[in-house]
């Protein structure tokens, strides 16, 4: 048996398969406990950043709700803004309608008085003058002389009257 060449390559191969494998499996160990390593590592990493993702989405939502809570409060405060706007232009619309009414009665007030004195004015005149044509028409001066004495002689009385 130690004779034959098969058994010596047979032995030889084993010993050299148990050496190289031997130094061989302690790479691979090596390697893949290193790869194991590296994953770990890796999947560490991958939890921290989650975790720190998982913050800034909660600190994101926060802010956003905050920033939705605001633009409601701006919005209903820009309706309280323009109602109280809208009702000061009614109010003001209305106060420039009775301003305008107001001097529109005015107007007509002083037309009206305008006419009315216009129209006494001219009736006066009228008046006047048919007076003036009356007596110019039934006096002469001997009446004239006999209503200015009667005048005269009136005085006394119309001054202790007053």
């Amino acid at each position: 048996m130690f004779a034959d060449p098969k058994f010596w390559v047979a032995a030889s191969f084993i010993l050299f398969v148990v050496l190289v494998g031997k130094m061989g499996w302690t790479k691979i160990t090596e390697m893949l406990d290193a790869r194991s390593a590296r994953i770990r590592e890796e999947l560490e990493e991958a939890q921290r950043l989650r975790a720190e993702a998982q913050a800034m989405m909660t600190r994101a939502e926060a802010e956003r709700a905050a920033a939705i809570a605001e633009a409601g409060e701006l919005v209903a405060r820009a309706k309280q803004e323009a109602e109280r706007l809208a009702a000061a232009m009614a109010a003001e619309a209305e106060a420039a309608a009775r301003r305008r009414e107001r001097m529109a009665m005015d107007r007509i007030a002083a037309a009206e008085a305008g006419a009315i004195a216009e129209v006494r004015n001219a009736a006066t005149d009228l008046a006047a003058a048919a007076v003036r044509e009356v007596i110019a028409s039934k006096h002469d001066a001997s009446a004239d002389a006999a209503m200015l004495d009667k005048t005269i002689s009136n005085l006394p009385t119309v001054f202790r009257a007053a």
